[in-house]
């Protein structure tokens, strides 16, 4: 499939080429350009033979030299080249399924898409590849890919994703393995499906692809009190959470006498709903599952203890507050009282935030909505400024999930309101308001 150019960047090799807006790149160097991957891998070397077809239908060839890493120019229409993969899934614990009616189109979109595990970190179920979709990956040693496995049991994994195709697509996980791909994995635990035994059996299959299986993560299964005409599901139970900690430390331990790293981790999540602590920073080795909560409260807590330790700051007299979810509530309302104690002119106020919009049982910042934050702050005094964390708004910085915007909360509040990363160093700046 030819790709359309939309533009070619002034200055570029392609523009000194000659290349123009409106051609269509078909191959390079004799390969098949389909989509970005192809792009990005077949444009590295330093000769290109380009073959284009014009805007009159005329194949013609150009020859571009360059530096190895210099980026070739072109702009294309989206940024994948095509149409981003949809998920041909209908997994019983899909979060889009139990959004609310209403919402922006976006947020019902089911990605599956490899290239964007690969670009961006999202991951992938390769339920919609094909064998010599796994061999291109293989060829252009597209490293690491992010894999959505859920179970190591293939006739679980289907009755689980309601696929066919389920339960085939885990002997692409040994292909990329044995092909010297790195894999990140996550699964999405639900009691009574794949916990338990069914646990063992899957960490225990992981453990036999070797060191390329990079991380483990198991986080429970979210639910909203959006599942009308859903699967039946439940949350875990106390003793059901210490259970999945127990397992994934045992495995932890298991896999680190074997490949010298942990590999396998039981989320944030769980540790709270076991009511058991976290465990020490050194434990997490290198936080490679940050974003699915692994390890998130103790990386958070290390370097607030490091930053509050290491500070010099001498903040003016003010009074700021920190909204966040029920999750982090606890953890932020300490390093709120810790700060106060070193600077009492400092007034640090907590606010937890329930989750009206998605239900109770959701509990992380990062789907706290617009319209809940403003709801629950209504008439409370905010003092100076009111600080958020940076996931309750999407990637672009500018809205809440509920299309809410940053600058509308700014305005109907009346005060500064800055999101702030999960990085305990920027949030000791912001409470002190020294950044």
């Amino acid at each position: 499939m030819a790709v359309k150019i939309t533009g070619v960047e002034p200055g570029s090799p392609a523009r000194r080429a000659r290349i123009h807006k409106g051609d269509t790149l078909i191959s390079i160097n004799g390969n098949a350009i389909t989509d970005v991957l192809d792009y990005r891998f077949y444009m590295t070397d330093e000769h290109l033979e380009i073959l284009l077809c014009d805007e009159d239908k005329k194949l013609h060839t150009v020859f571009v030299e360059k530096d190895e890493y210099d980026d070739l120019g072109l702009e294309f229409e989206t940024y994948l080249m095509d149409k981003q993969m949809g998920c041909r899934n209908q997994c019983i614990f899909c979060f889009v399924d139990q959004t609310p009616k209403g919402m922006r189109k976006s947020l019902y979109f089911k990605d599956d898409d490899t290239r964007m595990s690969f670009l961006f970190g999202n991951y992938t179920t390769l339920t919609n590849l094909k064998e010599s979709d796994i061999q291109r990956i293989i060829k252009m040693h597209i490293s690491p890919i992010n894999i959505s496995v859920h179970t190591m049991n293939p006739q679980l994994r289907v009755q689980m994703m309601k696929n066919p195709f389920a339960g085939k697509s885990l002997d692409f996980i040994r292909m990329l393995t044995e092909g010297g791909i790195k894999v990140n994995t996550q699964m999405v635990l639900c009691p009574g499906y794949n916990d338990g035994e069914e646990l063992e059996y899957s960490l225990s299959e992981l453990a036999k692809l070797g060191p390329n299986i990079q991380s483990i993560a198991v986080v429970p299964v979210g639910l909203t009190a959006h599942r009308q005409g859903l699967t039946p599901l439940r949350g875990f139970l106390p003793q059901e959470a210490k259970e999945v900690v127990k397992t994934l430390e045992k495995w932890g331990d298991d896999f680190a006498e074997r490949y010298g790293a942990r590999t396998a981790y039981a989320s944030d999540e769980f540790y709270i709903l076991a009511d058991k602590p976290f465990p020490d920073y050194d434990f997490y080795e290198d936080f490679a599952q940050l974003e699915n909560g692994v390890g998130m409260m103790t990386l958070m807590q290390h370097d607030f203890d490091l930053a509050l330790s290491e500070t010099q700051a001498q903040p003016c007299a003010r009074k700021v507050t920190i909204a966040t979810g029920e999750l982090a509530y606890p953890m932020m309302s300490s390093f709120a009282q810790r700060v106060m104690e070193r600077f009492p002119h400092l007034e640090v106020q907590v606010r937890k935030i329930v989750n009206d919009f998605f239900g109770h049982s959701i509990t992380v910042a990062g789907l706290v909505t617009g319209q809940d934050l403003l709801a629950q702050l209504d008439g409370v005094p905010l003092g100076d400024e009111l600080l958020i964390p940076a996931n309750m708004l999407r990637h672009e910085q500018d809205k809440f999930l509920d299309d809410v915007t940053l600058e509308g909360v700014r305005q109907k509040l009346g005060l500064p309101v800055t999101p702030v990363e999960n990085d305990g160093f920027e949030l000791l700046d912001r409470i002190l308001g020294t950044n």
